[in-house]
């Protein structure tokens, strides 16, 4: 069952801006608010483009290929790599667990 969805206040290039965000969620998002704020600074202090909405869109090109790069050119899928450690951590507590037993 997921959370209750609450209203977070956030900031990019300064400015505020307020999003809805299931409580479990709150601190992936603010991560990914984290690093694109990271990456529409870069573009702005590179000093080429000054149009928040211009540095938006260059953020997010740049962050799509990021994750495609990732994703097709290493041959990775972050998704089924997550599945795989979940698997691999349940296997690991199911081993710890009989472990407890023997002591």
């Amino acid at each position: 069952m997921s959370g209750a969805t609450k209203t977070l206040e956030i900031k990019l290039l300064d400015r505020g801006l307020r999003v809805a965000c299931p409580e479990e969620e709150r601190g992936e998002l603010l991560d990914a608010v984290t690093y694109l704020d990271k990456k529409m600074r870069e573009i702005r202090d590179a000093g080429k483009i000054a149009n928040v909405e211009r540095i938006a869109l260059m953020a997010a090109l740049n962050i799509t290929h990021e994750l495609l790069s990732t994703k097709i050119g290493r041959g990775i899928d972050v998704a089924d790599f997550k599945r795989r450690m979940n698997s691999m951590q349940a296997a690991i507590d199911e081993a710890l667990a009989e472990q407890d037993s023997l002591f």
